[in-house]
């Protein structure tokens, strides 16, 4: 009976510590999210839903929530961040979240942009996101056909890495896992549909930020995103 006792104990004892493991774990994404509200953070998605967020539907179901992330595929759409009131825009800002994108794959951190129906955003700049093997040469930390980063990219397929974006005043810096890919100031007088082809709404202006669905065979995933304005 004596080992009968100390066994069923020490069963006790195991599932004990198997749950104080599980509610530590179930606690650490909350954890986060309050440091980083603490710090002035604004969390852009709970992680279960698409809440605060506004698909323009070109193609439907390009946006789903898989495991804790947002989930980009099927083909071109836009999901816009509208934020709990439906009208979230911001001036000078930092972005922070966690991008994986696999290979063969394309999309994009829009900001300074506004919702619309289909199309690439004709509003704001795009902060690229793209994979190794992806035809297009401008890869991830680029702010596309402004100031590319060029044929190779700063990480590789199907892992997680930091993507953090700061828009102050006229000055953008995109940083991949806290290394600076693109530091661009708009410069005075900046006139677009002069500088760039068929890009004559890439400026900067009060704006939300937006994630690009790109084609039926890209898929990236999105999660742990942050908004600061300053």
């Amino acid at each position: 009976m004596k080992i009968n006792h100390l066994t069923a104990m020490a069963v006790l004892l195991g599932l004990a510590v198997c749950q104080a493991a599980d509610d530590k774990s179930a606690a650490a994404p909350a954890a986060t999210s309050a440091a980083a509200q603490a710090e002035g953070w604004v969390s852009m998605f709970n992680g279960k839903d698409l809440a605060g967020w506004k698909s323009n539907e070109e193609t439907p179901g390009s946006f789903s929530v898989e495991d804790g992330s947002i989930k980009v595929s099927n083909g071109r759409s836009h999901l816009f961040y509208v934020g709990p009131n439906g009208d979230a825009k911001f001036t000078s800002f930092e972005f922070k979240g966690k991008v994986k994108h696999m290979s063969g794959s394309n999309s994009g951190l829009y900001i300074a942009t506004e919702y619309q129906d289909k199309g690439w955003p004709e509003k704001g700049y795009e902060c690229q996101v793209n994979s190794t093997e992806h035809k297009d040469p401008k890869k991830t930390g680029g702010l596309y056909a402004v100031k590319d980063v060029l044929n190779t990219a700063p990480v590789g397929d199907g892992e997680w890495f930091d993507y953090s974006i700061k828009v102050e005043g006229k000055h953008i810096t995109i940083s991949i896992n806290g290394k600076v890919t693109t530091d661009w100031t708009e410069p005075e007088g900046w006139d677009p549909a002069t500088a760039l082809k068929n890009m004559a709404g890439r400026k900067l202006s009060p704006g939300t930020m937006a994630i690009q669905a790109h084609d039926p065979k890209s898929v990236v995933y999105y999660k742990d995103l942050f908004i600061k304005p300053l």
